[in-house]
């Protein structure tokens, strides 16, 4: 399952964004740190189902009239602070719960009203363009100093005659989610000295970015849009960086609107219809929430976390049948499992993705559309219906 984690400053929206993308109590509060062990949770992301195709909608659990949630992790961890690579605040927790992420959203209060410390102030009165870079400098420098803290030994492999500097890196940085192709890419943009002895930081500082960009790709959710100030949203979508505008709170407000029969509404629908069971105030709170949704697109939870993952991590969603006139498994379900693939993944991907024992014994492929067979080197494309033959 692909991971998603939540960094940012503390007090910025982080717990509440996971609860309303999650819908699991965590503690949320008006200061620093409120946070303290990582939570993880289930989340999803959202794309139109196939089922669309067809007269009548699937029946899988995760479909709501062709709205279709595919689950992600999603890590709320405890909240940076300035110096949180050299361990200040509940830095180096932070930063550990990073490493098996394979994409981050950081949180900001596009709003202004919490300092550089997280540390509530008068709305407007931070630039939120500062915490923008704030999460990558951090990264950057704590991923420097692992590179640093372990470059005698890449000096000391140098010197073996079969001495690969891919692989001693690869294997180096193994645990921070560095494939060998990757390092091999970073490597090809880096200008470097061939001996590791001749290297200085600025080389290892600049492998340590390189290698966060390819790894940690970060989409930046401006949250508090509702009460921020719209310059500030203005300029933060200015910037030359993915931003997304969102409201956590707003977010929060309608899964649970929604659960008691308030409101008609789904996770990233770009409004929500209000129900005749509510009271003067909520209908005018509710209402004040649709015009906010009205000028930014929506709440933004749902947006920053499919941008995430269809646009940063550049995955399709794919969908397994074992009947490909039905769509159906053996059972009769339709479109019952919804798989997310890297973009250029084939049928033999989408084989071992199911099961790896489907994979071993993968014979051909159907694309259940066009009932045709297509081939081993077929490039999936989103919301492909597949029949995987196989021996097992």
């Amino acid at each position: 399952m692909l991971s998603i984690a939540l960094a940012g400053k503390p007090n910025a929206g982080k717990s509440t964004f996971y609860t309303a993308a999650t819908m699991a109590e965590v503690d949320v509060a008006n200061y620093p740190f409120t946070t303290i062990d990582a939570n993880r949770g289930v989340s999803y992301v959202r794309t139109e189902c196939p089922c669309l195709e067809r007269d009548e909608r699937c029946n899988a659990d995760d479909c709501e009239d062709g709205k279709r949630y595919v689950p992600i992790e999603l890590i709320d961890v405890a909240g940076l602070v300035p110096g949180a690579h050299e361990g200040k605040g509940l830095g180096n927790q932070f930063l550990d719960e990073l490493t098996n992420a394979d994409v981050i959203v950081n949180v900001i209060d596009a709003s202004g009203g919490t300092n550089e410390k997280g540390e509530p102030v008068d709305i407007g009165e931070h630039d939120p363009l500062e915490d923008i870079d704030f999460v990558e400098e951090e990264m950057d420098l704590w991923l420097a100093g692992i590179v640093e803290n372990n470059w005698e030994s890449v000096e000391r492999k140098s010197r073996s005659p079969d001495f690969d500097i891919d692989d001693v890196l690869a294997d180096m940085l193994s645990g921070f989610g560095a494939s060998p192709t990757q390092i091999a890419k970073v490597l090809r943009e880096l200008d470097y000295p061939a001996d590791p002895i001749q290297w200085e930081d600025s080389h290892r500082e600049e492998l340590a970015r390189l290698v966060r960009e390819r790894t940690k790709p970060i989409v930046v959710a401006a949250n508090k849009i509702d009460v921020a100030p719209e310059e500030n949203v203005e300029k933060l979508l200015e910037l030359d960086k993915p931003v997304i505008p969102t409201t956590a709170e707003g977010e929060l407000a309608l899964r649970r609107a929604a659960e008691n029969g308030l409101v008609d509404y789904d996770p990233g629908d770009k409004s929500l219809a209000i129900g005749d069971d509510v009271t003067d105030a909520q209908r005018e709170a509710l209402e004040g929430l649709r015009e906010t949704m009205t000028n930014w697109d929506g709440t933004g939870v749902q947006g920053a976390l499919n941008y995430a993952v269809y646009d940063l991590l550049e995955h399709i969603t794919a969908y397994p049948v074992e009947d490909a006139a039905k769509w159906s498994d053996g059972s009769g379900n339709i479109l019952p499992d919804a798989f997310l693939l890297s973009d250029g993944s084939t049928p033999v991907d989408l084989a071992y993705a199911v099961h790896s024992d489907i994979g071993d014994g993968y014979l051909h492929a159907v694309n259940a559309k066009s009932s045709r067979e297509v081939s081993d080197e077929y490039e999936l494309e989103e919301g492909d219906v597949i029949k995987i033959v196989s021996t097992n």
